[in-house]
């Protein structure tokens, strides 16, 4: 694996696991969400790398004359350069990698809101083809509760651009974002969005307090209770008996995740639903991700 020179942390969706990692931003320029760690620590303050600096990665990378593939635009926030920058990028990745397949980063939908369908368009024909979205919820009253700065409507307006501009997104989902009192809405409002925009790719992941539940805990204004094994489950069962999707690849299996999910939606609804009905009538009868293997 070719490793490039980073801050770290650096992170990543587990599908670029074999991607080559290109750190174009550090941080993330939002970084308020009470249920996000990633970008905490005092060297992750938001900045923006050089392209003079980007250009001489590439250049090492195309001298190692190593296949490249596929790349991820690394922090958390790369979408947040402006379109002329996003471009020059491109250019360079085409320069000097001219066999790589694609090019993915994660997306906030605000970052979407100044960029036009013909610019992503644009950066899609030059390679740029995937966003990962974490929308984490439909709900808007939950969003706002944990600092997301994004409702319902910036999301699926984000969501449909790039739709629009022949890209592909992939979204996430946090199953007990809501804790106990929200927990049904959370999960219906999040398949109405999911509903409304037809994602590509959908994934769920459980929420995690690596560092304790305080800072979220102020957001719920005290009112958060978190879900326990089967409260998890019975939200999973809300969420996909409500999604209507005509050919999303659907993914629960993230290692935070207490039952492992696999399928197209919505052809393979009926059997998710029975799987997630077995795990709440019967525990036992399915398997189960022991808590010791548990983790972000």
């Amino acid at each position: 694996m070719i490793q490039l020179p980073s801050i770290e942390p650096v992170f990543r969706p587990p599908s670029e696991a074999r991607s080559l990692i290109l750190q174009v931003t550090n941080g993330c320029s939002w970084n308020n969400c009470t249920f996000c760690e990633m970008y905490t620590q005092p060297q992750k303050k938001f900045k923006l790398k050089p392209h003079a600096e980007i250009e001489q990665e590439l250049a090492a990378v195309a001298n190692m004359h190593i296949p490249v593939r596929r790349i991820f635009l690394a922090d958390g926030d790369a979408m947040t350069l402006s379109f002329r920058r996003l471009q020059e990028i491109m250019q360079a990745i085409n320069r000097y990698l001219p066999n790589v397949q694609r090019v993915a980063s994660y997306c906030l939908p605000r970052n979407l809101k100044n960029k036009t369908v013909a610019e992503l368009a644009e950066l899609n024909k030059m390679g740029l083809s995937l966003y990962y979205v974490g929308c984490e919820s439909g709900d808007d009253l939950v969003l706002e509760r944990v600092q997301k700065g994004e409702c319902f409507d910036s999301s699926l307006q984000a969501l449909q651009k790039i739709k629009a501009a022949g890209a592909k997104s992939s979204v996430m989902i946090l199953n007990g974002m809501g804790g106990k009192r929200y927990s049904q809405q959370h999960a219906v409002n999040s398949a109405r969005l999911m509903n409304a925009a037809q994602p590509e790719y959908l994934s769920t992941l459980v929420i995690s307090f690596p560092t304790g539940v305080d800072r979220y805990q102020k957001g719920f204004k005290g009112e958060f209770e978190p879900l326990e094994q089967a409260g998890l489950f019975q939200e999973m069962y809300w969420l996909l008996d409500a999604l209507e999707l005509d050919s999303t690849i659907f993914r629960s299996d993230h290692a935070s995740n207490y039952l492992i999910l696999k399928g197209t939606l919505g052809k393979d609804k009926p059997r998710l639903l029975k799987t997630v009905q077995a795990a709440l009538e019967a525990p036992g009868s399915v398997q189960l991700r022991p808590e010791w293997m548990r983790g972000l």
